[in-house]
């Protein structure tokens, strides 16, 4: 496997560390009239720990992700984030956007908005102030290699830079949970490999939580365990 050398922030802008979350997922299912995506499937992951669930195209795996995060709610079974069960929470909207980050194989970066404004977007729920919210996303670009970038809009930037700019993003308000869906299936494989070394950087650096899917089995090397999604069924790899 081919090894790149990390990119290290810039001095000032290292983030703090903080512990993960944990992850409970206990016999969820998710069915979608008569069609079932998920099936009894239970995981756990440390705080801290890199979980990778792989699968073919449509076998699940998503699903699993978006309930995970809160995005979709179970049609049993239940999943709670350090041990509160997310949809008993008052307010999921909050409760995920306070404790998780979010990274898709699309990195849905707004066309129009510099690499800089689109992380700022994210922070603009956090009422922090237009000058703060400014020097947060620079920090966030110098922490993913791209502090020379931020003023570029996605159709200047590469593959690989574009999704570095949607990991920034995810980072923006702190996540303790990090929730990869497919994020190098865009990517040749010198750029895919630089954005799991680099997410591998940040969970050591940051102490975070990171579950990544996909449908690439190498992804797997990278974590400290994988499973598999199999027409809705997930089972551990021995």
């Amino acid at each position: 496997m081919t090894q790149t050398q990390p990119i290290a922030p810039p001095r000032g802008t290292e983030a703090p560390r903080r512990t993960g979350a944990s992850v409970e997922v206990d016999h969820v299912s998710r069915r979608y009239g008569a069609v079932t995506a998920l099936q009894d499937a239970s995981l756990r992951a440390a705080p801290g720990e890199m979980v990778a669930v792989t699968g073919h195209s449509a076998s699940g795996k998503s699903t699993l992700l978006n309930l995970i995060g809160g995005l979709d709610q179970p049609s049993s079974g239940s999943v709670l984030i350090d041990g509160t069960e997310i949809w008993r929470e008052p307010d999921v909207a909050r409760h995920r956007r306070e404790l998780v980050g979010f990274v898709f194989q699309q990195h849905f970066l707004l066309a129009d908005l510099t690499a800089r404004a689109n992380i700022e977007v994210a922070l603009i729920g956090a009422g922090m102030p237009r000058a703060r919210r400014r020097a947060r996303a620079l920090e966030l670009l110098g922490e993913v290699g791209l502090a020379h970038r931020g003023e570029h809009q996605p159709g200047q930037l590469s593959g690989g830079e574009r999704q570095r700019v949607a990991l920034a993003r995810a980072l923006a308000n702190e996540p303790r949970l990090l929730l990869a869906d497919e994020p190098t299936g865009a990517l040749d494989t010198a750029t895919s490999q630089r954005i799991l070394d680099l997410l591998g950087e940040l969970r050591a650096r940051r102490g975070m939580t990171l579950i990544i899917v996909s449908y690439d089995e190498q992804v797997g090397e990278r974590a400290d365990r994988m499973l598999t999604v199999t027409d809705g069924v997930l089972t551990a790899n021995q």
